[in-house]
């Protein structure tokens, strides 16, 4: 799956051995994240020539020298940080933080050369996994083993989608039970905010999209109410609390802007917090009052991966979903051949999905 500027094309490249560390994988299923709709975009400024898709789950073809954990045939889903397990971040339980994120966009592997190769150059894999091409070689560290009974295709969401947005929820808002949660955006992301919020016990989960189709999934899927404005959510939460505010805002739109921003951190209360789950162009310069920040305590954080552990997260979500506690199905709304790719990333751009899923062995 090559990709230089526009579209994605599809296109055979050349698929080097694995290294120490590192192992050869099929893809059968991957998601379609919007992370990679802004390499197809240029709004991140990704670095071509890259593979696309980070959310993956298939089989393990090889393991490479070193690797003793996994085996041929193993059924595994992706995480997409290779964490190294050594850094200040690792080791303080912080492994969606690992220096080893450093690579995710460089083009190379760890050891900054390159596996795939094509039209006379080296080809990188975005978040070195690439799941957009059916075999590639990605590190070990990467790799989530799955229980037998885990569908290939469920468990491809849970590489990034489900466990960031439900950790939004569950670890960076710290959603309590009785608390009132309002998440803005409901993609792939924001849906399983409201699946996090819902579960953690939250009275009043609102999610805000102007999209009908998805103010209806999120009501669906655990929220209380919906709405298609910032402004109509405010003026419910505002009534509802009697003038005291949100416990938290999630921001899980595609892009952020300003005013998103500004939209969360009027709605929380004092001692609330504001959690920015989504990502902006690098030169974005969000703007809030620094008088409310300071004045009524008010926080603003960031969030990675739900700021969560994806080896520790990602099996307990896979639990879940089997004890029938995560709803995993009702999010994949259309399956597309690897041709499709693109048609896939505009429907998602035209509000038509939850998650779209590329069936790429099928």
């Amino acid at each position: 799956m090559w990709k230089e500027t526009g579209n994605y094309e599809v296109e055979e490249l050349e698929l080097d051995a694995p290294k120490a560390g590192e192992v050869l994988v099929r893809f059968d299923y991957a998601g379609l994240c919007h992370t990679d709709e802004h390499l197809r975009n240029g709004d991140l400024g990704f670095t071509p020539p890259m593979v696309g898709g980070h959310e993956g789950a298939g089989v393990i073809e090889e393991v490479g020298p070193g690797v003793t954990h996994l085996k041929a045939g193993d059924h595994f889903v992706t995480s997409w940080m290779p964490s190294c397990g050594r850094c200040r971040f690792c080791v303080t339980g912080q492994t969606n933080l690992c220096d080893n994120g450093a690579f995710l966009m460089s083009g190379t592997m760890l050891d900054g050369t390159q596996r795939l190769h094509g039209r006379g150059l080296g080809v990188g894999a975005v978040d070195l996994l690439g799941t957009f091409a059916q075999w590639n070689v990605i590190p070990a560290s990467c790799v989530v083993p799955l229980p037998a009974e885990m569908p290939l295709d469920k468990a491809a969401i849970v590489a990034c989608g489900v466990p960031t947005g439900w950790g939004s929820a569950v670890n960076a808002a710290n959603t309590r039970p009785g608390d009132r949660i309002v998440i803005y955006g409901i993609g792939g992301i924001g849906i399983n905010a409201v699946q996090g919020a819902a579960h953690a016990g939250a009275e009043l989960v609102v999610a805000v999209d102007p999209v009908e189709f998805k103010r209806k999934k999120a009501l669906e899927l655990g929220a209380t109410h919906a709405f298609a404005s910032a402004e109509e959510a405010h003026d419910f939460v505002w009534s509802e609390t009697r003038g005291v505010g949100a416990d938290a805002a999630i921001i899980t739109v595609g892009l952020v802007d300003k005013q998103v921003v500004r939209d969360g951190f009027s709605m929380i209360r004092k001692g609330g917090r504001l959690v920015i789950t989504a990502v902006s162009s690098p030169d974005l310069l969000v703007e809030i009052p620094s008088f409310e920040l300071t004045l009524y305590q008010k926080q603003v954080v960031g969030s990675l991966f739900g700021s969560g552990n994806p080896h520790y997260d990602i099996p307990k979500l896979i639990d879940l979903y089997l004890r029938g506690s995560l709803k995993l199905d009702e999010l994949i709304t259309t399956r597309y051949s690897l041709d499709e790719v693109n048609k896939g990333y505009d429907d998602m751009l035209a509000g038509k999905n939850i998650r779209g899923l590329l069936e790429i062995a099928h």
